[in-house]
């Protein structure tokens, strides 16, 4: 199964994106694109074996509801709060939309990043990418592999 094109997935809905936020650049632009081929394949709006995580990001609802209540009503995520919001529609739940929307999933996903403390890989080099991805998105308990998942990062830098 062949899923959306990554080139486009990156440049019409992933940089837009993040440009919206001020969040972008061209590390988190190839991070945030690489994410969705790594967790989902470009492919999968639902975890495949029947796990909570959705949309091209594979973010659980648990995830993306954290972000907005231990960040985004804070003052330090308030400017991101009013940009979220207006991603939005008026017809699904906000954790609903992480399966539709792709605006808001891929933004929901910077969110996520930006809230660790680390800063962002220097280069977009595929490796660093895929062990940032590993250690700060997936977890140590994921099911991520930082080395296997150094071609989705790859793809990501080259399209």
């Amino acid at each position: 199964m062949s899923g959306i094109d990554a080139g486009q997935l990156k440049h019409l809905v992933v940089a837009p994106a993040l440009a919206a936020l001020g969040l972008d650049g061209e590390v988190a632009v190839n991070l945030v694109t690489g994410t969705a081929l790594a967790e989902s394949r470009g492919t999968y709006v639902r975890q495949i074996g029947g796990g909570p995580a959705l949309g091209l990001w594979q973010m659980e609802p648990a995830t993306h509801d954290d972000c907005w209540i231990n960040f985004l009503c804070y003052p330090v995520g308030k400017r991101f709060e009013r940009i979220l919001q207006g991603m939005l529609s008026q017809d699904l739940p906000r954790s609903a939309q992480l399966v539709s929307n792709l605006r808001y999933a891929s933004a929901m996903a910077r969110i996520r990043y930006y809230r660790v403390s680390a800063p962002l890989p220097a280069t977009s080099d595929p490796a660093a990418l895929s062990r940032f991805h590993k250690q700060y998105y997936n977890t140590a308990a994921g099911a991520a592999d930082p080395l296997s998942n150094i071609p989705y990062f790859r793809q990501a830098v080259m399209v």
